[in-house]
């Protein structure tokens, strides 16, 4: 285990199917080394694992073997069964091990073809850990951005939570880096294409009686997954996403009585700030001074942040360090969710250097302050399988 509990980080296994005329066609290869992000660090790391490496072959209507192979060595071949053409290979069955996996791009190509037509042969484990391993190799520049942008073109068939929020997560990482592209739209629309179907489907939770029409009682086992679609459709722009947002908000103004469910007021109030005017910022604002519960309160806050409007943005800013009603501990979280709005990234950044003296001394005693200005919304290093 030394290797494991002393040594950093995990590596990427790549399998590949033989290439080479001396072996027979039942081998595989397979090489492991440190995933990291940075190719100029990876030139010279020489850190090896022993890998348990469960490795299945499958094919279009079933997977047909599954064999545990260690791997010891920066490159082994191993028998693995016969296979064709058309017969792809899947490494890391149902995620048990804390590595990534990488393969060839004509396997690639296969499981891609394989999610596209018949997703249900691979398990929702499996499903889910492609997805974070594709976009993630993509990341580290070990894969084209193409694969896993292909990959997730079967999302619309997904019914399963876990491959919806490993591709969230990765899909909100490219987000940040895109929203001020010119090819921000290109993305943001092959977002929404993937989400639309699913995201109707579901609906929306309630509380009972609600303003705007399609909303479905939700089961305990599909909240989260409802919640997911719901996020990923209105921060990618949905209209109907965003009529119902200003429909709860409007709701609660209007009779003074939050009808919003619990598990998505974060969403409809970020969304409900962003779109609607000055007044709705002041009666968030009020509420986050009135309320008394701390996790409500916490979600009013970030909610302030929302705001494409750059004038509250700065008022918040500056409201965080001298109003009394921000508790210190918060002053971070404020700077922090400021930055990651793409209209308020200038203005956190510029009050993060001109406040630095007084931040420095009343507020960095505080579990976020290492991840100021980081994109991220979750953390999407680690392979799928440990990151709760």
């Amino acid at each position: 285990m030394d290797r494991w509990t002393l040594q950093m980080g995990y590596p990427v296994i790549t399998i590949s199917k033989n290439q080479s005329e001396q072996l027979p066609t039942h081998y595989i290869t397979v090489s492991q080394e440190h995933f990291l992000y940075g190719q100029e660090v990876r030139r010279n790391n020489s850190l090896q694992w022993q890998v348990p490496l469960t490795v299945a072959v499958g094919n279009a209507s079933a997977v047909c073997l599954e064999s545990l192979i260690w791997i010891n060595n920066k490159t082994e071949f191993h028998g693995i069964g016969q296979m064709g053409d058309n017969t792809w290979l899947l490494g890391n069955i149902n995620q048990t091990g804390y590595f990534r996996v990488n393969y060839d791009l004509q396997n690639w190509k296969l499981l891609i073809q394989q999610l596209h037509t018949k997703p249900q042969v691979i398990s929702v484990g499996n499903r889910a850990g492609l997805i974070d391993d594709a976009f993630n190799l993509a990341r580290a520049g070990y894969l084209p951005q193409g694969v896993p942008l292909q990959l997730i073109g079967y999302l619309p068939e997904e019914t399963s939570f876990l491959p919806w929020h490993a591709a969230s997560r990765a899909l909100y990482q490219l987000d940040k880096l895109l929203d001020r592209t010119e090819e921000y739209r290109l993305f943001s629309d092959y977002v929404l294409k993937q989400v639309a179907s699913r995201y109707h489907q579901m609906g929306w939770p309630t509380n009972g009686a609600h303003p705007e029409g399609n909303v479905l009682q939700a089961s305990y086992q599909t909240e989260e997954l409802q919640r997911e679609l719901i996020m990923l459709a209105c921060s990618f722009g949905n209209k109907q996403c965003h009529r119902q947002a200003v429909a709860y908000i409007s709701d609660w103004i209007s009779s003074n009585k939050n009808r919003i469910p619990p598990n998505i007021r974060d969403i409809v109030y970020c969304t409900g700030v962003s779109l609607m005017d000055e007044d709705v910022w002041e009666f968030i604002w009020m509420k986050f001074h009135s309320s008394n519960a701390v996790s409500e309160k916490k979600i009013l806050l970030e909610a302030l942040t929302c705001s494409d409007n750059t004038f509250l943005l700065n008022r918040l800013l500056n409201l965080s360090l001298t109003s009394d009603l921000v508790p210190e501990q918060d002053v971070i979280d404020v700077i922090i969710h400021v930055g990651r709005n793409p209209q308020g990234r200038n203005l956190a950044w510029r009050y993060f250097r001109e406040k630095w003296d007084v931040l420095n001394l009343c507020c960095f005693i505080h579990p976020s302050s290492s991840s100021i200005f980081d994109s991220d919304v979750s953390n999407s290093d680690a392979p799928i399988g440990s990151a709760g």
